[in-house]
């Protein structure tokens, strides 16, 4: 079986939704659950902390890599039938206006909103009102990142049954 520059970035493509939806999802249902149960000084720490390590090359090339990834599978995909084209380019939609637009407009303020803070010099009450703040908002955003990854990354696996037909 031999791989074209099409079947390289296709392939890239799913891998990067993949991992951003598991990376969702994981997040989602094993994280935020977890440090949901401690105090809100510890919660608020171990959200500065985490928002600070997961700024890194890795995932900054996971996160972005199915925009830029998703755009040269358009072009590569230019010639094969249209109902394809229009699921690729729905496939990438959904995942840069409800992982990346959310992410950058909902996720990321909230994120600096935490992190300017030096919790240590707050009280009990100023921790649960930052914490009030922040919490739900960003689960809320989290949800729609973690829905909209999904999608994106069933609608590529939709994709690749039709394509290695």
């Amino acid at each position: 079986m031999e791989f074209s520059l099409q079947h390289i970035v296709f392939l890239l493509l799913v891998l990067c939704t993949g991992l951003s939806a598991g990376l969702c999802f994981t997040w989602g249902n094993a994280v935020t659950p977890g440090i949901g149960r401690l105090d809100d000084f510890g919660f608020l720490m171990a959200f500065q902390q985490m928002n600070r390590v997961i700024l890194n090359p890795t995932f900054f090339a996971v996160f972005l890599g199915p925009f830029f990834l998703g755009l040269g599978n358009l072009f590569l995909f230019k010639n094969v039938p249209t109902t394809i084209w229009w699921m690729l380019l729905v496939a990438v939609l959904v995942y840069v206006s409800g992982v990346v637009l959310v992410t950058v407009f909902g996720n990321v303020p909230l994120n600096d909103m935490i992190d300017k803070h030096n919790l240590e010099t707050l009280n009990q009450v100023e921790l649960k009102d930052l914490r009030k703040t922040f919490e739900t908002k960003w689960n809320r955003f989290h949800l729609v990142r973690t829905i909209t990854a999904i999608g994106s990354f069933i609608t590529l696996i939709i994709i690749t049954t039709q394509i290695t037909k």
